[in-house]
């Protein structure tokens, strides 16, 4: 009987618990689209990652796992580009951004709709103190804000495309 491989961090835990794990980093890592504290792309890699391990790559090998590393690092290449567009669209200043970040990080302790709106009103507030103009700044924190949602929902899309890569490698 083959003896299969172990991680070093984890020996000995059952597949039960393994597969429990990569599924609970995948989940992690979709939430992290639209979490910015959490790293999503790399959480979803990672329990993938994982979930091969398990079957110890006989079922996903390095081609499905290439793909997935790809889309993860795309995720990144979307968060940037649409952030950026959606400001750029709106001519928003560099402070917009700067403050839809700060905004970002501050709408984490307000829950979910501090999250979505924390980014509005950073970049605004970022703007308004960049140009002294209040509709531009309030055109600015809208489109860096649909900049930011566009690419989480894209951010998601890539992220659920990861987990049916590894899915259709699974089953096929």
């Amino acid at each position: 009987m083959a003896q299969r491989k172990t991680l070093a961090i984890l020996p000995g835990m059952p597949d039960a618990a393994l597969w429990a794990l990569a599924l609970l980093l995948v989940l992690a890592g979709i939430a992290g689209a639209v979490l910015p504290a959490i790293p999503g792309a790399p959480l979803v890699f990672g329990g993938l990652l994982l979930g091969a391990f398990v079957d110890d790559f006989t079922k996903v090998g390095w081609f499905p796992l290439v793909v997935i590393g790809f889309l993860m690092v795309l995720t990144f290449v979307v968060d940037v580009v649409a952030t950026a567009l959606g400001a750029k669209k709106a001519g928003a200043s560099p402070l917009a951004l700067v403050g839809a970040g700060v905004g970002t990080i501050v709408g984490l302790f307000f829950g979910f709709v501090g999250v979505l709106v924390g980014p509005f009103v950073g970049a605004a507030l970022g703007e308004y103190l960049a140009r002294k103009d209040l509709r531009q700044a309030g055109r600015a924190g809208l489109g860096t804000w649909l900049g930011i949602v566009l690419g989480s929902a894209a951010k998601i899309a890539l992220m659920l495309a990861m987990v049916g890569v590894f899915a259709v490698a699974w089953l096929v």
